[in-house]
C-alpha cells in the first residue's frame, strides 16, 4: 500500500492523501459488487430511476462544498467551480429519462409461430476512471447509465481530485443505493492494470491519455474485457468567410481557454479563411488580454493555474518550440503578472506564423494557448484539420448550414459542430476517432457499451 496525495496548484499544498486500498479491500468490493448487482440487474427500470435520480439530488445539494473543493484540487476558478455539476446534472437526468426505451427489448418483424426479441443485459461490474479535469462531468457519463442498465459501479478518481470519489460515494450512500452496488476505491496506476488484467471486472470505462489507453488494453489483453477510452484531442475550429465575427471570437476563444485549456475537446488550433483572418486575429487577441489570471479561490479570477507544473511545463516548452521555429507571440506574459516560469501560473497566449511542423499544432497542449492560420479556401481547412493524430471534435463557424453538413462529411472527428464548441450534448453519442480512442458515451448508443445483447428465439409447437 502507499498514499495517494494530491497537492494544490494554488500553492503547492497538500489537500488531501488517502491510503491505496489494500488487495483485501478491493477483492471485497468485488465480490460485494457480484453480490449487489445480481439483485440489482432485477430491479425495474423505474426503481432504478428513482435511486439514480436521488443520487444526483444528493450530489446537486453538495454543490457548496464541492465547487471551493474543486478550485483547491485542480485550479479552476471558484467562479466556474461549481457550473460543472450542471453539466452533471444535465447528462444524468438525460440518461435516467431515456433509459426505460434504450433498455427496451429490440423485437424484429413478427413471424407466425415465434416470439423473437433481444434483451439489454447489463455487463455487471463496470469500472469508471475518471480524470481531474471534468471529474463530475467525464464520470457521470457512464456511472450513472452503468447504473440504470442494472450494472454495479466501481469508481476510481484521479489523484489530482481525489476527493471526488468520495462524493460520489456519499451521494451514492445517501441516496439509498443497495450496498455494495457503487464503490469508490483509491487504486494506484498499477493497482488498476492489476485489477482490470485479473478478468474480475466486465467493462472499463477510462477518460484520459493516449499512453494510458494504451496500457489499459495491454492489461485488458486476453480478458476479453469490454473496453471503453476517450484518449486525446486536439481540436480544430475554422472560420469561414461568412462567418459572424463576434460571435465566432467570443466562443472560440472562451472555448480555448475555459479551464485553462484543459479540456479533452477544447480548441487548440484555429484556421481562419484569408478574408477575416486579419480582423478575427485582432479581435482574439483582444478578447484574450481581458482575461484575469489569479488565485481560483478570488471571485475576480478568469483563468486559474494549471493542475500540475508538470502540464504548464508542457504548455511552456510548446510556446517556445514553436516561438523558434518562426511563431510569432501576440500576448506578452509581463501583462499577466501572477505568470512566473516554473510555475502553475500560466498566461494565455496567441500564436501566429505557424505550422504543422510545430507541436503546438500537432500534439495535445492541454494549456491556454491557441495557434491561428490563415487559409484560402474549405479544401485548404479540411485537409489542415484532418492532418492530426486524434479526432474528437471539430467546429465549423459559417452562416451556411449547407457548408457545414457538406465539410462535416469530410472532417474525420467523432463530433462536428457548427457555431459552437466544448460541449456535449446528452442526447448524441460521445465519441472519437484516430488516437481519440474508442467507444461511445451518451445518448441511446451510450448504454450499448455497458450492455449485451441476449436473444431469445422461442418457437410454439
Amino acid at each position: 500500500m502507499s498514499d495517494i496525495v494530491c497537492i494544490s496548484p494554488v500553492d503547492g499544498r497538500e489537500v488531501a492523501r488517502k491510503p491505496t486500498a489494500s488487495g483485501a479491500e478491493i477483492e471485497g468490493a468485488i465480490a460485494s459488487a457480484r453480490k449487489a448487482q445480481a439483485e440489482w440487474k432485477r430491479a425495474p427500470v423505474a426503481e432504478r430511476a428513482r435511486l439514480c435520480s436521488a443520487a444526483v439530488d444528493a450530489m446537486l445539494a453538495m454543490r457548496p462544498e464541492i465547487a471551493p473543493e474543486l478550485s483547491w484540487q485542480m485550479g479552476r476558478p471558484i467562479k466556474y467551480a461549481g457550473g460543472e455539476l450542471g453539466g452533471f446534472e444535465e447528462r444524468a437526468r438525460y440518461m435516467i429519462a431515456i433509459a426505460e426505451e434504450a433498455l427496451a427489448p429490440l423485437v424484429p418483424a413478427a413471424k407466425d409461430g415465434f416470439k423473437r426479441y433481444v434483451r439489454h443485459d447489463p455487463a455487471g461490474i463496470v469500472l469508471t476512471v475518471a480524470p481531474w479535469n471534468y471529474p463530475y462531468l467525464t464520470a457521470v457519463n457512464t456511472v450513472i447509465p452503468a447504473l440504470m442498465a442494472g450494472n454495479a459501479v466501481i469508481f476510481k478518481s484521479a489523484a489530482q481530485t481525489i476527493l471526488v470519489g468520495d462524493r460520489f460515494q456519499m451521494a451514492m450512500d445517501r441516496a439509498g443505493l443497495p450496498k455494495g452496488l457503487f464503490r469508490t476505491l483509491a487504486l494506484s496506476h498499477d493497482d488498476t492494470l492489476t485489477l482490470i488484467a485479473s478478468g474480475n471486472i466486465d467493462q472499463v470505462c477510462f477518460t484520459g491519455s493516449v499512453a494510458a489507453g494504451r496500457a489499459i488494453e495491454g492489461a485488458a489483453a486476453g480478458t476479453f474485457t469490454g473496453i471503453g477510452l476517450e484518449l486525446g484531442g486536439k481540436d480544430p475550429a475554422y472560420v469561414r468567410a461568412d462567418v459572424d465575427l463576434a460571435h465566432a471570437i467570443e466562443n472560440i476563444v472562451d472555448g480555448a481557454y475555459f479551464n485553462s485549456g484543459q479540456c479533452c475537446c477544447g480548441i487548440e488550433r484555429v484556421y481562419v479563411h484569408e478574408a477575416v483572418y486579419d480582423k478575427f486575429v485582432d479581435g482574439f487577441t483582444a478578447l484574450t488580454r481581458q482575461y484575469v489570471l489569479g488565485d481560483p479561490l478570488d471571485e475576480k479570477t478568469t483563468l486559474g493555474p494549471m493542475a500540475q507544473k508538470r502540464l504548464a511545463a508542457t504548455v511552456r516548452e510548446h510556446i517556445a518550440e514553436a516561438m523558434h521555429k518562426g511563431a510569432k507571440a501576440l500576448i506578452d506574459p509581463k501583462s499577466f503578472p501572477k505568470d512566473a516560469a516554473g510555475s502553475t501560473y500560466l498566461a494565455p497566449q496567441v500564436l501566429v506564423n505557424v505550422d504543422h511542423g510545430m507541436k503546438v499544432m500537432m500534439e495535445e497542449t492541454f494549456g491556454p494557448v491557441a495557434g491561428i492560420m490563415k487559409v484560402k479556401n474549405d479544401d485548404e481547412a479540411i485537409r489542415l484539420m484532418n492532418d492530426s493524430p486524434y479526432g474528437l471534435t471539430a467546429s465549423l463557424w459559417t452562416r451556411d448550414r449547407d457548408a457545414a453538413e457538406r465539410i462535416g462529411m469530410q472532417i474525420e472527428t467523432g463530433t462536428v459542430f457548427m457555431n459552437r464548441c466544448d460541449y456535449l450534448d446528452p442526447g448524441l453519442a460521445w465519441t472519437g476517432v484516430k488516437d481519440t480512442g474508442r467507444g461511445a458515451t451518451l445518448s441511446k448508443l451510450g448504454y450499448e457499451a455497458l450492455t449485451r445483447p441476449k436473444s431469445f428465439h422461442l418457437r410454439d409447437i
